[in-house]
Parts: structure tokens; sequence; C-alpha cells
């Protein structure tokens, strides 16, 4: 007999799920029919601060896989039609049509959940005018692209709220595009997901760009003209003329279906699922991607991370499951990556302020170093610095701020917190040498060198 899965949501996790569901039971088998309610499946979300700057050309390039693709592998993928709720004793979902404006439901016999995330939309008097602009879909791009098509000639103004990663990689598009870019930070420092003395180093590096940031800036309104378009952005302190403004405050677990079905949810509004990926105490319901919460392995937390690393392995991991074949996700380290021009910024396990949140003490160790021998041509500086906990000397974290390929750095300290590894254990490590690559001593043992220092003269104080 012939099972229907049903999935909601057409890109990273649902479309993985359906993808790896198919390869494993045919349709004669498994009928998939999967709703997504905008035009594209299967698309790089993160990849849209990069369209925008024009580093990526054209929009189709961002996507992996089209709605005719899916079809064609026997996926029935519907595009332009939204669920709208999910009724979990009757097995069904009711889904509208964005076209039409019709709304019909359909069985499902296992469902999969992978709505993604939602900008974060403060209440601000005209944070809905033309000219404002979330980045969160290829819908969202387009119109954000066909906006700064429509600015008129002259100085060209940008306003970019927030300075997390897609703030700081939206300013530099709106740079790219020859605007005059102002990024308004309600935070102590931009990239939050750092710790302000890094932050800090982003913040001169950004100045150092033509980007102007100002920090404790809290928006209270985006003032409009007598067309209704976006004319300023105020906060507390000043305005802002902008021409453009781009929200980049951050996203969260867009759960709106699910909380309404009373399905369970965690401390970040993210769905709470086990290892196999499946909602607590639902045996046919799966859900991944950046609507879920996932275990912190530092912190031993759950946590709201929204990354298409993430979302993909979520989405291969349900449909195995799904299938009839099996698979697990055991958790993160809080790995990301960003850049701003030539500037990359990396993190991965805790912050300070993590460590303190879940009660571990700690040591830190910052190092200056290059990505190259000093003396071999193009050589740049790097910021390292590391957390290691108090006594034990077990790897907590580690960012770094840096030019010349520092970022992709950050992997090596991901590879060691997955691994459990202390920093006196790192500096044994057998990284790759060369002087075009690295010096010597590469700046991560050099970090995981002084942490070691750090650790050994806090346990006999």
């Amino acid at each position: 007999m012939t099972e229907r899965l049903v999935v909601i949501g057409g890109d990273a996790a649902g479309m993985s799920a359906a993808s790896q569901a198919r390869r494993l039971k045919g349709p004669d088998e498994l009928s998939i029919v999967a709703f997504e309610r905008g035009h594209f499946s299967s698309y790089s979300a993160c990849g849209i601060p990069y369209w925008v700057g024009g580093d990526v050309a054209e929009r189709d390039d961002l996507v992996a896989r089209t709605p005719e693709e899916h079809r064609a592998r026997g996926i029935d993928l519907r595009t332009r039609t939204e669920v709208v709720e999910i009724d979990v004793a009757g097995r069904r979902v009711r889904a509208l049509d964005r076209e039409t404006g019709t709304s019909s439901w359909t069985g499902y016999d296992k469902l999969v959940i992978g709505t993604g995330a939602r900008p974060v939309r403060p209440a601000l008097p005209g944070i809905d005018a033309p000219g404002v602009h979330g980045v969160q879909t290829l819908d969202d791009g387009q119109g954000l692209l066909d906006s700064l098509d429509r600015t008129g000639p002259g100085p060209r103004r940008a306003v970019v709220v927030g300075a997390g990663y897609i703030g700081v990689e939206m300013a530099e598009a709106m740079l790219k595009r020859g605007f005059e870019v102002t990024v308004l930070n309600r935070g102590e420092q931009p990239m939050a997901t750092l710790d302000p003395d890094m932050g800090r180093l982003v913040h001169r590096a950004m100045d150092g760009l033509g980007i102007t940031t100002v920090n404790r800036a809290a928006v209270t309104e985006i003032r409009t003209g007598p067309d209704g378009r976006v004319r300023a952005v105020v906060t507390e302190a000043a305005t802002y003329p902008a021409d453009v403004v781009v929200l980049g405050i951050g996203v969260e677990p867009e759960t709106t279906l699910a909380r309404a079905a009373g399905l369970p949810l965690g401390p970040h509004g993210g769905l709470l699922t086990d290892l196999s990926m499946r909602v607590v105490g639902h045996e046919d319901i799966w859900a991944g991607g950046d609507c879920v919460e996932v275990l912190d392995l530092v912190a031993k937390r759950t946590r709201h991370i929204a990354l298409g690393t993430h979302a993909n392995k979520h989405g291969q991991i349900i449909g195995a499951n799904v299938g009839g074949g099996y698979g697990t996700f055991p958790g993160v380290v809080g790995t990301a990556v960003s850049k701003v021009c030539d500037l990359e910024i990396a993190r991965t396990g805790l912050r300070e302020k993590d460590a303190r949140a879940v009660g571990l003490r700690y040591v830190t160790a910052t190092i200056e170093s290059t990505g190259r021998a000093g003396y071999y041509p193009g050589a740049a500086p790097m910021t390292v610095k590391m957390l290691a906990e108090y006594r034990t000397g077990r790897l907590l974290g580690m960012q770094i701020v840096g030019r010349d390929g520092a970022a992709k750095r950050v992997d090596i300290a991901a590879v060691a917190l997955t691994a459990g590894m202390t920093v006196e254990e790192m500096t044994a490590l057998d990284l790759g040498y060369a002087p075009p690559f690295s010096p010597v001593w590469d700046p991560v043992l050099v970090a995981a060198r002084k942490a070691s220092t750090a650790v050994r003269e806090a346990g006999s104080a």
C-alpha cells in the first residue's frame, strides 16, 4: 500500500528530505507532496548577499534544483502554495493556493516540517514602507534589487539595520552597488556572535572600508516621503537619510504552524526533535532546518542556528529515516564564517558570555599572527582568540578576525571541539605547513600554546 509523505517547505531541509526519501523508495511505495509558498526551490539563501552585491551574476545560479527538476524525479512540488494549518489528529494539512486564493486539505502518513526562519521585523512606524527589505528568500532578494534599480542618480544612501552576519554581508553588497552605507547596530560592537573585543576589530575594519557603523543605536522609526517610500531611519540620537533600508537584525524560527498545532517548542521558539530529527512525542512527524533547535555539544543546551549546512544534513537524515534507512544528527558546535569585503570573520564554540551562562569557568588567550610566513608576499594579519576550560584545559571556543585565508582555520577548532580536545592536545596537531599557506607555527597552534599556558597558570594560582 502506497504511503504519502507531505513536506512543508521547498528549500534545503524539506527538499533534501524529499529527495533522499525518493532515492530509497519509489513512487509505488511512497508518494511525495511538497508545498512551497514562494516561486523557487532548493536555493542558497546564504548566497543572496553575493547576488545582490554582484559577485553572483544571476539569480538562477543560486538554485540547486528547480521545481521542474524535482517533479521530474517523482516529487509533486507545488509552488506558490502555502500550508496554513496542520491537523495533527486528522493527519492532514490545509494549503492555500496563493494565485487563486483557494485552499484544500491533503492527508499524510508522514509529515516533514521545513518552514525555515523568518527575519526579525520589529513593530516600528514605517517598517512596511516600500524600500524597506528583508533578505530571507530569493523573492526578497529580487525585491531589493528592483528597489535599488528605482533609486535615482546622485548620492545614493543605504541604511542597514543590524550588524550580525546578514547585516555586514548586506553592507558589503550595498557598498559594491555604489551606495553610501550606514550600519545601525543596537549592540556594543558589530558581530554580536563574537566577543566585544573581537567585534571591535570588525568595526575598525568596516570603518576603513568606508562603511559607517553606529553602535548602541536603537531604531525608533522609519520615516517616509510624500510618495510613501522610505526616506530616513530615526534612532534615539539621530536621523540617517536613506534611499533603501535593509533589515539585518537576524532571524527566528518560523514555527507559527507548529505552535498552532500544539507541537513542542524549545526556549528559542524552535521545534524540538530527537536524534533522528523526529518531533518529540510524534511518531510520524519530522522537522529540520532553520525551524528547529539543535543540541550545542559544548554548552549541552539546545540553541537555534540558521545555517544551510545544518538544514541539508537534517534533510538527508530525515529522508533516510522516512525512506526506511537510518540516520541521526548528534548536534553542533556553532561554527560560522562570514566576510565584509576582504575581512574574514569566523567563530566556533562558546563566547565568554556563553560560557558564563552555562556555569563554565574559563581562561582566554588572544594572539596576532599572519596567514602565511611573514616573509612571504601577501602575508596579512589575523587575530585569534581561544577559550579553554579552567583546570581541564578543554577547548571551549575560538574566534578569528583577519584576511588571506583566516576564516577557514576555524575548522581546526570545530573538529577539536567535536572531539573534546584540550588546548594542550591541540598544540601537537600535525597541520600542513609551507610558507605560502602558514607560518611554521600556525596561528591556531600559537593560540593553543598561549591558552595552554594560561590554563597551567590559572591552575597553580
